[in-house]
């Protein structure tokens, strides 16, 4: 899994307060822990990483440049001079790490912070003037290739340009000047005010990242916030009162209430509610959390479970001058059951017979790592719900199962071998070599088949890691067929060592270190490093390969291979597959949703690749009504108004303007039900293929000819 640190994106997200509190914001200054859990790092990093890399002036030289991309990647803050300035700093990064004097990377953020002040206070002085939206001009979204201002009148004018569109957004989804100055005041105020909440700990967080993951991509350093967090990850709960919170103004909100929390059995809260205030116990005092990051309200919020918390409600809808009603709450172990494996089953019509596709959707693979430990029967593990969800299908008389890995960025991989012998049995998943060229073989030893039927596995871009390993073992023993796009290509294994451990702290101080040990290999020798899974049928997609994936990354591991592990495969496709995929291209080639798709994409890619937007108001104008009567025939059409996926992504153009925050929480509600009801064109027509296999091997199964020992 990737934990890509930006703190630019916390400033973003931290909307709190106005601009008359964020006039000066405080210099940040490293702590005395974190100097020495830069250096503990150090020690774990340069002793135990697969790929050794000696904490020199070169790697001094990568963690620099790391660094300034974590905090203005678009390159819109700072100026060439702010460059030429810390450059003398270039090669002394391993010096202040190794010295533990971390002074010179808090400079640059105190700089950075400087820069944001002074960019959104004249972003916040463009909107007295108006604009010209007659002129024609242009505005480049990405800037990431683009070299650093050399001017403070260049990047003034690279701002105006920024505004500008953030103006016309609105002004073209019928907002008035009125309004849009106030909406885009308090959003550049929200952004100012941000800055002062931020802490050294976020700083450390995003240097030590930079670091970290200049030795490889998939080597984080996890503070100790960041680690609790990926331990919630794994298990998939954590002790508190079952609410989704999210920060809007000064305000902590509630925006959803989770099954079966006390939140929502206790019939007193709903969403839209906010949380001025949090007190311990039955009697403890109220501590007022107005214009609190939403993190740590969350950390008042949480803790031991059976534990009493009482919050200071001010209800939905009321003004701030309300009555506020005092409710407390038992603190439970709260499940994330929406980020668990879910099953679902599609019907697919072929001529005149009608089969029935179990769908597995599986987010990521999970494991309550201390509760299997412990021994506990019950322990959270996505095999295990995997398992127990193909028994269900199989009741349910499903002919095929297909296994959706989209945007599953990996997780345990105990559990992605487990997962595979639901499927194929006792026998070898991968292989693993270490730094010093050692090589295991990783197998099923004791996970009974479950499904022997034909399956199929979903996977694009995002199908990271665990998701590779279990859909490469698929395909090697040619058990079902892989559908979609290439997967991301992440073929290392980490491991995450403890600081504080190795410190013998008895509290968390230091946080963890997630290292790179191992790079994995197919049981056919060959390796996702890079390449990532191909799929036997690949599906349109609208990912840009450049941009996303371990080939984006300059210091990724190559490509390489070894020796097959001994294993036999179930089946052979071959036969199978160009069948399935004829089968596919007619039907898709009468499929207008799926040609809507790709024509999406195309247009999507060619947006992306011109990297440039009018901020004429006319143009503006044409294309969205050109999108508009495209969408509208659309549904004339295919009689059909849910929109694709694809489409709403490809349209990104024709929204409100607005941000999450800024929206009422029922506007932004609708939206994000709209997505997740939007007909899922991809999913739909892996099912098809799925069903087309099961029909192909009921009618002549020699298709799929077994293959001898």
């Amino acid at each position: 899994m990737q934990m890509k640190t930006k703190l630019l994106r916390i400033l973003l997200a931290l909307a709190l307060a106005t601009l008359n509190t964020a006039q000066a914001t405080p210099q940040l200054v490293p702590l005395e822990q974190q100097s020495e859990a830069a250096f503990l790092s150090t020690k774990v990093l340069s002793h135990y990483s697969y790929k050794h890399v000696a904490l020199d002036d070169n790697l001094s030289g990568q963690i620099f440049d790391s660094y300034m991309k974590a905090l203005d990647a678009d390159k819109v803050f700072f100026l060439q001079a702010d460059i030429d300035h810390f450059a003398k700093e270039r090669t002394k990064l391993d010096d202040a790490i190794i010295g533990k004097d971390l002074s010179v990377p808090f400079a640059i953020f105190n700089l950075y912070q400087q820069r944001i002040t002074e960019r959104f206070v004249y972003a916040r002085s463009l909107l007295k003037k108006g604009f010209d939206f007659k002129k024609n001009e242009s505005y480049q979204f990405s800037r990431k290739d683009a070299a650093w201002p050399k001017s403070e009148s260049e990047l003034n004018d690279l701002w105006r340009k920024r505004v500008k569109n953030d103006w016309l957004r609105l002004k073209l989804a019928g907002k008035d000047d009125k309004s849009i100055v106030e909406t885009l005041g308090k959003r550049y105020d929200n952004n100012l005010s941000s800055l002062s909440k931020v802490k050294s700990e976020d700083v450390f967080q995003d240097f030590m990242n930079a670091y970290a993951m200049s030795i490889d991509p998939h080597t984080n350093y996890f503070g100790v916030r960041a680690s609790e967090e990926f331990d919630i990850s794994m298990k998939l709960s954590l002790v508190g009162i079952g609410a989704s919170l999210y920060g809007k103004d000064e305000y902590t909100t509630i925006k959803e209430l989770l099954a079966g929390g006390p939140a929502l059995l206790s019939g007193k809260l709903q969403p839209g509610d906010r949380i001025v205030g949090v007190g311990q116990g039955e009697n403890g005092p109220i501590v007022d959390i107005m214009g609190w990051r939403i993190d740590d309200a969350v950390d008042l919020i949480r803790g031991t479970e059976d534990t009493v918390v009482r919050l200071d409600v001010l209800p939905a809808g009321a003004g701030p001058d309300g009555k506020h009603k005092l409710i407390s709450l038992v603190r439970k172990k709260i499940t994330l059951e929406n980020q668990a494996a879910k099953k679902s089953i599609i019907e697919v019509k072929d001529g005149g017979v009608t089969r029935r596709i179990g769908v597995i959707s599986l987010p990521e693979f999970y494991q309550d790592f201390a509760a299997h430990q412990r021994g506990d029967k019950d322990y959270k593990s996505a095999t295990r719900d995997v398992s127990r969800l193909l028994v269900e299908l199989k009741k349910d008389k499903v002919d095929g199962v297909l296994v959706d890995l989209r945007n599953n960025g990996g997780g345990s991989l105990d559990e992605a071998i487990q997962m595979t012998g639901l499927f194929v049995g006792k026998g070898p998943v991968l292989q693993q070599r270490d730094s010093k060229g050692k090589i295991t073989v990783d197998s099923d030893t004791d996970t009974g088949v479950v499904w022997t039927g034909p399956m199929g596995v979903l996977i694009n871009r995002g199908s990271a890691s665990a998701s590779e390993i279990f859909a490469a073992a698929i395909q090697d023993y040619g058990r079902g067929v892989i559908i979609g796009a290439t997967s991301f290509g992440k073929g290392t294994v980490q491991t995450v060592a403890d600081l504080d451990q190795i410190a013998k702290n008895d509290k968390p101080e230091f946080g963890e270190v997630k290292l790179t040990i191992a790079q994995f290999f197919r049981i056919n020798g060959g390796t996702t490093q890079l390449r990532g899974v191909t799929p036997d049928i690949s599906l349109p997609s609208m990912t840009d390969t450049e941009e996303f994936g371990e080939s984006s990354y300059g210091n990724a591991l190559p490509w390489t291979q070894i020796k097959a592990a001994d294993y036999t495969p179930e089946a052979n496709l071959a036969g199978i597959v160009p069948v399935l995929t004829a089968s596919h291209d007619k039907r898709v080639s009468h499929d207008k949703d799926f040609k809507y798709m790709q024509e999406d994409i195309a247009e999507f890619n060619k947006l992306r690749q011109k990297n440039l937007i009018s901020l004429n108001e006319a143009d503006r104008r044409k294309e969205r009504e050109a999108q508009e009567a495209r969408e509208k025939s659309r549904e004339q059409n295919s009689g059909d108004k849910k929109s694709s996926k694809a489409a709403a992504a490809a349209g990104a153009l024709q929204d409100d303007g607005m941000l999450s925050s800024e929206r009422n929480l029922s506007a932004d509600l609708a939206i994000e039900n709209a997505n997740k009801n939007a007909k899922d064109i991809l999913l739909n027509e892996a099912a098809h293929i799925v069903s087309d296999e099961a029909g192909l091997l009921k009618a002549d199964p020699r298709l799929a000819a077994v293959i001898a020992p």
